[in-house]
């Protein structure tokens, strides 16, 4: 039996802890060559914040050389600022995410439909983390967590449905922060006192949980709201 990446063919072995996992699987994500899938409820599942950019890195650089990358997670992700900026820089460099409302029935990796990583319960020991590439094991757990992807919402679509009550001059409002027009010129585009401007700019600002101005707008724009 060959190995790879630490983990041999035919074979299912359990590990306890992230830097076990690491070190038993690291080489595979620069290894893809057709497909990775990852499901979890949030990043903080697969890999600690140290790790987290040489990942993204590696799949970058994989969605460029025609990987295909999916990534689904739950709202608990979107809720998060810093994860959510995540998402979109995984989507600007080609990667597919959606959101599932429903718990996900695992939280898993899948590798060219040959290596199955699921994490499990957690212990004294760390987290425990299923390896295998058991093809029937492998196949039967592509064929759910594909199932679930599909029943995913795309991540501008998900982030967009808490925004379709916003009136046209709302949209107006963010198209302004979207170009940088400080508070008074924004005003006048749009017609609105200044005060007035402000008070709205604060509650889009809640909407869209943006810390500053500049943010909303980069949000806006992201979403796809401030178009047309």
């Amino acid at each position: 039996m060959s190995e790879t990446g630490g983990v041999t063919d035919k074979t299912t072995l359990t590990v306890h802890g992230e830097r076990e996992l690491a070190a038993r699987t690291a080489q595979l994500f620069g290894e893809t060559t057709r497909e990775f899938f990852c499901a979890a409820t949030d990043l903080h599942t697969w890999s600690r914040r140290g790790d987290r950019a040489a990942i993204a890195h590696r799949l970058r650089t994989g969605a460029a050389g025609g990987v295909v990358v999916r990534k689904l997670y739950t709202p608990a992700v979107v809720a998060d600022e810093e994860q959510r900026l995540h998402l979109f820089e995984v989507a600007a460099a080609g990667g597919q995410v959606r959101v599932r409302a429903a718990a996900l029935p695992h939280e898993t990796i899948i590798i060219d439909r040959r290596v199955v990583i699921l994490a499990g319960r957690r212990g004294a020991r760390g987290r425990e983390f299923t390896i295998t590439t058991a093809p029937a094991l492998v196949e039967g757990v592509h064929t759910l967590m594909r199932a679930t992807w599909d029943a995913g919402v795309p991540l501008a679509d998900y982030l967009r449905r808490g925004t379709k009550g916003l009136d046209a001059e709302s949209l107006a409002v963010l198209r302004a922060l979207a170009a940088g027009l400080t508070d008074a010129v924004g005003a006048r585009r749009v017609g609105m006192s200044l005060r007035t401007y402000r008070r709205r700019v604060a509650q889009l600002m809640t909407e869209l949980e943006a810390d500053s101005r500049f943010q909303a707008g980069v949000h806006a724009s992201r979403l796809g709201l401030t178009g047309g």
